[in-house]
């Protein structure tokens, strides 16, 4: 075969020209860096390589964080850990050699995945998540995810939802689509043709995933309070009751947010339920069986205090198994009801609840199914029940901000990512401020333009900010000028 026949089949005459002339246009000082790196960008994407490592958590305990590589880059993410497992969810591969992290060390988990996942997955599209999270699901080949491990399958489905974003960079050339930005400034019009890319974030990714058009920025609710299993202290209700409820409503009012911020209550009852009846003071060794309450007593305590103080939200007001005080209390109407253990993100639990009208709310941990295809299922069919849905951190948690996006993307309007006093938990909050609040308010939409000097003169486009990222310039575009009048922001 000739040199121009191989050039002929591949198409390469024309791909490398465009590369030229996009280097040209962007008059990049590196114009060989840049032609590679555009080549590149031609190419569809494809996971060429998935490694592991073993990591700590945010309470010293392991965990597993992935690297997928594939001709786009690399995409990192690492799996979150909760301080209980229930029988109903996926479950973490741990080592269990007592000398080495107390029996958690994750190294099976990592192998399973350098040797295992990573063969499984090489070559495979990063934009068809569900595919990748079915392949991983069919070589565990168990229910719960336990040979291969829950923790091992989440970290690569998430780094794997990442790079799929990636892929689908919105790529609009106005010019090559033969479209027309048309502006109008009184009677004076302007015809303005530009080259953009636009990067598509990854809770678009993720609501594409989903089937959703829309979206909106989750309302954060985080601990103030600490009791239960969590807390250090003598107070059994996971977020404590009555002394503590007088102090949170006095912040409250000091804030002069009376109307924005409200009260949610994470009872965690199952901690404390002994047989049929529910311990309040059982981490107090002295008083331990001295204040049992029935189910009856329980929803008697949770009226009176819905009726005292703001609260909009109680979480596990019942042991996970008493559906019956649940669906009662639930049909009360009187706040939102989530299932946390009573569901523990299982779709059975979530469809048989949905059916029986035992909660109205889902807290989905992501580490609790295993995948995002998963995760967006018990989503979609909270959902459908026409109930809230929270994305939950863990306990055990990474600067990984995945479930920021993933609130986002699936439109769930509560998320539950801790206090916002640590690196983990505001690398969530952070996440949607300089990213999401960005994107949906339209204030500053990055995005790489190429027009030129004299177009921009003629115009009046005086308000850019240039920022160079390796051999591309990428641009802000913080507004348009007309006749000196700034008449649009973006």
């Amino acid at each position: 075969m000739s040199v121009q026949e191989y050039l002929d089949k591949h198409m390469l005459s024309r791909k490398i020209e465009d590369a030229v002339n996009a280097a040209v246009r962007a008059k990049t000082p590196d114009p060989v860096l840049f032609i590679s790196n555009h080549m590149k960008k031609s190419v569809p994407s494809v996971i060429t390589k998935v490694k592991a490592r073993q990591i700590l958590d945010s309470k010293g305990i392991p965990t597993v964080e992935v690297d997928l590589h594939t001709n786009k880059g690399v995409f990192r993410a690492s799996a979150p850990s909760g301080a209980s497992s229930g029988m109903y969810e996926a479950i973490e591969l741990r080592d269990g050699d007592k000398g080495t992290y107390l029996g958690n060390g994750v190294s099976k988990a990592v192998n399973n995945i350098n040797d295992k996942i990573s063969e499984a997955l090489i070559g495979m599209d990063p934009t068809l998540q569900v595919q990748i999270d079915q392949a991983m699901i069919d070589l565990d080949k168990t229910e719960k995810k336990g040979e291969l491990g829950a923790n091992a399958i989440l970290a690569v489905s998430m780094a794997a939802c990442k790079a799929g974003a990636a892929e689908k960079e919105a790529c609009t050339s106005i010019n090559h689509a033969m479209q027309q930005l048309l502006f109008r400034d009184n009677e004076i019009c302007f015809l303005l043709c530009l080259d953009v890319h636009l990067q598509v974030p990854l809770y678009k990714h993720i609501a594409d995933l989903a089937g959703k058009t829309s979206y909106n920025l989750p309302v954060p609710a985080f601990t103030v309070i600490s009791g239960g299993k969590h807390a250090g202290n003598n107070l059994a209700i996971q977020v404590s009751l009555k002394e503590a409820l007088d102090f949170v409503k006095e912040a409250i009012d000091r804030t002069g947010y009376n109307e924005k911020i409200k009260i949610g209550i994470d009872i965690a009852a199952t901690e404390f339920c002994i047989g049929t009846k529910y311990d309040l003071d059982y981490k107090s060794p002295n008083k331990s069986g001295q204040n049992f309450k029935s189910g009856e007593d329980m929803i008697d305590m949770y009226k009176e205090i819905c009726e005292a103080y703001p609260i909009v939200s109680i979480e596990d007001p019942f042991d996970k198994e008493d559906w019956e005080h649940t669906k009662y209390f639930t049909s009360l109407g009187i706040c939102q009801v989530v299932g946390d253990d009573l569901l523990m993100s299982n779709h059975k639990r979530i469809e048989r609840a949905a059916q029986d009208s035992a909660c109205n709310a889902l807290l989905l941990k992501v580490n609790q199914v295993g995948t995002v295809t998963e995760a967006i299922e018990a989503a979609k069919l909270a959902k459908d029940a026409n109930w809230g849905v929270i994305i939950s951190h863990r306990s055990g948690e990474t600067e990984d901000s995945f479930i920021a996006d993933l609130s986002v993307g699936l439109a769930t309007g509560q998320i539950k990512a801790g206090a916002p006093c640590r690196g983990e938990r505001l690398a969530k909050y952070n996440q949607a401020i300089h990213e999401v609040i960005a994107y949906l308010t339209g204030f500053v939409i990055p995005f790489s333009l190429r027009c030129c000097s004299e177009l921009r003169k003629n115009l009046g486009i005086n308000h850019f900010l240039r920022v160079m990222t390796g051999d591309t310039a990428e641009y802000l575009f913080v507004g348009i000028v007309f006749s000196g009048e700034k008449v649009s922001n973006a």
